[in-house]
Order: structure tokens, then C-alpha cells, then sequence
């Protein structure tokens, strides 16, 4: 029952929130911190939990639409622990970030966040095939309020792209689950949505393929790659700051994390046959993007193409499918949650502080504001992939791991960590060295960050630093798992073609 409490704790709270709007102004962020900071709690209480039934830690299957074979089944394991607390941890940065930013609305705001939050716990647990589709779209309708509401001067521009995006790849998804589901009908005889069931059934390479085609656009173009990621600029550009924290740090990973858990065990066959083709757009969204991300000069939009060719590492560990290339991908998924967290926040406190994301019109900071200076420094570093820190361990053995699948696609990945440590020292020179020069607003605004801040900064570096010279405690936790998920497919991992 712990997991139903995590989602409805956030579906509660953020009802309250929304209400308790209409008596202080202030009561609504107060209810949407208790309520993350309990979740986080109650997801503590899995840790060292051990069960009899495989890797799973804890699990809940119950009947919901038994005529259509539809079952509300929950369940996580060391991965889904993993991510479940990054979730609950970015979500109280969000709620800090957005403290003294979001004034208009406040409830609804955190109504929204809750939510979307609520949604990606559940997209981290279900079991169930339609369970996890409900949850999918979850995410998405409050996210893009988030977006359209509080955005900045094109919101409904990139709230609509946002939505028409997933939304779009979503559909094709149900149809795929949908297709399963019937192809599962026809050789057992009757209906189910369930995960384990539908891993036993069998179907023709060509039906399989395109079946899985619909699960890997819907994730990659949630993750993003090449070419399904124009979305991505835009919406991290016009959102809030916590909207930028969450989508960066949290419903990122859920794409990773649906090829993790079902688009590869579900369909091992076409996944292995495909992986050249997947690896290839995992190389080319690493050195695509970090390209475009030297072009730009809205600081949001050079962080959000870095975010892209972040996530090509894991897709390229993903499609590698062995231990060491998952442990990797797993890896960068939380570093990459709370570098790429931390880098949109002090864009955030940036713009709130001189109105402007555009780079053109920075230079020479780090007098004015040599705390935020330093904790940008820090934080670019982190994401060039600095060893020692969390980063650096998850391309490292996302790279390692690739080597043994692929050798082309991984020597041209590797050129990607070149790419970011160039764009991620230019910035820090551009906007934080030099001279100051700016005539455009009143200095007096620039101020150094709070104490508030440099709690949420602080504890983002400490889980950085953990994770960096003490990886083991993470890959011991989702190591059972993946080797479970290994498990089901480890005959077909030498049909993977070589390029």
C-alpha cells in the first residue's frame, strides 16, 4: 500500500493546495513542500527492503477491470526506488525554485505540479500496461498549464508544441499496447494488460518490430533524440523555473525509463535487430545537439540542447544492454537529474534577477555575484563530466559498456565529451568573466543568492559528490534489476548487428 500512499499523497496535496489558495496566498506552496518532503520520507522506508518474489522490493496487484483484464498493479524494485526518490527530491527544488517566483495563482500552480509529479510515481511503479498509459497522460495536461500559464513572452507557442508532441507519440503507443493486448487475446484467449503476461507473447519479427516502433517514439521523443526533439528548446525556454527543474530532471527520465522496463524486455527480438539504428541516433543527438547548443544565445535554450545530448549516453547504454552500459545509463539519468536541474535554476534566478536569458547581454558576474559564480561554476563542471563526480560515472560506463556493442557509434559519442566541456566553459567565461558592461538594467537587481537558494544548491552538490565517490551504493541498489531485465533477453544480445 506504501505506493498508492506516494501517488495519492501528491494527488491530495495538490487538492489542497489549489483550496487552500482562497485562504492565504502563502498556504499553498507550505502544502505542496509537506507533501513532498512526506513522500520522500515514506520512500526512504524502501531502502534495504528485500523481497522473496525477484528484485522487487515491494509490489501491490489488484483488480480493477477484470473483464478487460485491466489490474491495478504496482510494483518497484531497486531502478524504480532510484528513481522514485530523484522525483521526490527535484520535486522539493522545484517548490523552492518557484517560492518567490510564482505569484499569480498559486494554488492552481501547485495543483499542477503535485500532479505531474503524481504521475510520474506512477509511471515509475505500474505494472500494467493501460495503468501506466493513465499515468502517461497524467504527466502531460498539467505540465502543459505549467507551461502556458506561468511561461515567459511565447508560452502558448511552446505549451501547444509540448502537448501536440507527446500526445501525438502518445497515441501511438496506446495503439501499440492495444495491438499487444488483442495479439495476447489471440493466443491465450483472453485479455490482459498485465506486464508478465505480455512478455510471453509471440509474434511475427515484422509485427514485433512495428509494434515496438510505437513504444520507442513515444519514449524517445519523451527522453528527447534526433529527430523527435524540436519540443524540447521551446518548452524548457517559456517555462518557470520548477517547470524547467521538473522537465529536465524528472519526466526526461520516464522516456529512458519505458525503454528500460518495456520497450527492450517486450520485444527482445526487433530491439536487439534495431539497436544499430538506435545507438547511431544516440550519437547523432550527442554531437547534433551539442553543436546547435554553441549557437545559441538564450541561456535556457543552450542548456536544454546540452540536456539532449545528455540523454543520447543513455540511449546509446540502453541499446548496448549489458549490465555496465545500463548501470551507466542509470547513472547519467540521476546525475543528469541534478546538474541539469541546478543549471535551469540559476538560469531561473538569472532571469528573475535581470529579466533578460539572453547571453548577449551578460558578462563579468562574478564580482557582483561570486556565490552564484562559484555554484555555476561547479554545476558546469559537473555536466562536462568532471571525474568525481556523478556525471563522469554514468558516460563513463554508458561508454564502457557501448564499446563491446557498437565501436563506431562509441568512439563518435566520445567526441561528444569534447563538444561539452567546450560549451560548458565558454558560458561560465561568457556570462561570469569579462568585463560588466551592462547598461540595460539596474545593477541594484543583481543579487547574490539566499540563504534559501544555497540550501537547494548545496544539497544538489552533495548528491553530485555522492554519487561520484560512492557509486556503488546506487549500483548496488539497481543492480538486481537489470539483471533480471538482462535475464529475459541475454540469448538474443548476440543478434545485436555490428557496424
Amino acid at each position: 500500500m506504501i505506493l498508492v500512499a506516494l501517488i495519492g499523497v501528491l494527488f491530495l496535496g495538490g487538492v489542497l493546495a489549489w483550496l487552500s489558495e482562497r485562504l492565504d496566498s502563502k498556504l499553498p506552496r507550505v502544502i505542496a513542500l509537506a507533501a513532498l518532503v512526506l513522500d520522500l520520507v515514506l520512500m526512504l522506508t524502501l531502502l534495504g527492503g528485500d523481497s522473496a518474489d525477484g528484485s522487487w522490493i515491494v509490489a501491490l496487484n489488484v483488480q480493477w477491470l477484470p473483464r478487460f483484464g485491466i489490474s491495478f498493479h504496482l510494483a518497484a524494485d531497486g531502478l524504480s526506488v532510484l528513481l522514485l526518490l530523484l522525483t521526490a527530491f527535484l520535486g522539493v527544488i522545484a517548490v523552492g525554485s518557484a517560492w518567490s517566483e510564482i505569484t499569480e495563482r498559486p494554488g492552481f500552480f501547485y495543483f499542477n505540479l503535485l500532479w505531474t509529479l503524481a504521475g510520474v510515481l506512477g509511471v515509475f511503479t505500474a505494472l500494467d500496461l493501460f495503468l501506466f498509459f493513465f499515468f502517461w497522460e497524467v504527466m502531460l495536461i498539467p505540465m502543459y498549464f505549467i507551461i502556458a500559464i506561468w511561461g515567459h513572452e511565447n508560452k502558448n507557442y511552446a505549451a501547444m508544441k509540448f502537448f501536440l508532441f507527446t500526445q501525438i507519440t502518445g497515441m501511438l503507443m496506446l495503439v501499440s499496447i492495444l495491438t499487444l493486448a488483442y495479439f495476447h487475446y489471440v493466443q491465450f484467449g483472453f485479455f490482459s494488460f498485465d506486464y508478465f503476461d505480455l512478455l510471453k507473447v509471440n509474434t511475427s519479427s515484422t509485427i514485433e518490430m512495428w509494434i515496438m516502433l510505437g513504444f520507442f517514439v513515444a519514449f524517445t521523443t519523451k527522453l528527447p533524440i534526433v529527430p523527435f526533439h524540436s519540443w524540447l528548446p521551446d518548452a524548457h525556454s517559456q517555462a518557470p523555473t520548477a517547470g524547467s527543474v521538473i522537465l529536465a530532471g524528472v519526466l526526461l527520465k520516464t522516456g529512458a525509463y519505458g525503454l528500460i522496463r518495456f520497450a527492450v524486455p517486450l520485444f527482445p527480438e526487433a530491439s536487439m535487430n534495431f539497436a544499430p539504428i538506435a545507438m547511431a541516433l544516440a550519437a547523432l543527438s550527442i554531437l547534433y545537439c551539442a553543436k546547435v547548443a554553441f549557437a545559441q544565445t538564450d541561456l535556457k535554450r543552450l542548456i536544454a540542447y546540452t540536456s539532449v545530448s545528455h540523454m543520447g549516453f543513455v540511449l546509446l547504454g540502453i541499446y548496448a544492454w549489458n549490465e555496465i552500459a545500463l548501470q551507466g545509463a542509470v547513472m547519467t539519468m540521476l546525475a543528469h537529474g541534478l546538474s541539469a536541474a541546478a543549471l535551469f535554476m540559476l538560469a531561473g534566478s538569472l532571469q528573475h534577477r535581470i529579466h533578460t536569458r539572453d547571453m548577449r547581454d551578460m558578462g563579468g558576474f562574478w564580482a557582483k555575484v561570486p556565490r552564484m559564480s562559484a555554484v555555476a561554476l561547479f554545476f558546469s563542471i559537473a555536466a562536462l563530466g568532471m571525474p568525481g563526480l556523478g556525471n563522469f560515472i554514468g558516460e563513463f560506463l554508458a561508454l564502457l559498456g557501448a564499446f563491446s556493442s557498437n565501436l563506431p557509434m562509441t568512439v563518435i559519442a566520445t567526441f561528444g565529451l569534447i563538444f561539452a566541456s567546450v560549451y560548458s566553459l565558454w558560458v561560465i567565461q561568457k556570462i561570469f568573466h569579462g568585463e560588466y558592461s551592462n547598461s540595460k538594467f539596474d545593477d541594484s537587481h543583481l543579487v547574490d543568492l539566499n540563504r534559501r537558494e544555497l540550501a537547494y544548491f548545496g544539497a544538489m552538490i552533495l548528491g553530485l559528490v555522492w554519487m561520484g565517490m560512492y557509486p556503488q551504493s546506487f549500483l548496488d541498489l539497481s543492480a538486481a534489476a537489470l539483471q533480471e531485465l538482462l535475464a529475459g533477453t541475454q540469448e538474443l544480445v548476440s543478434t545485436v548487428v555490428q557496424n
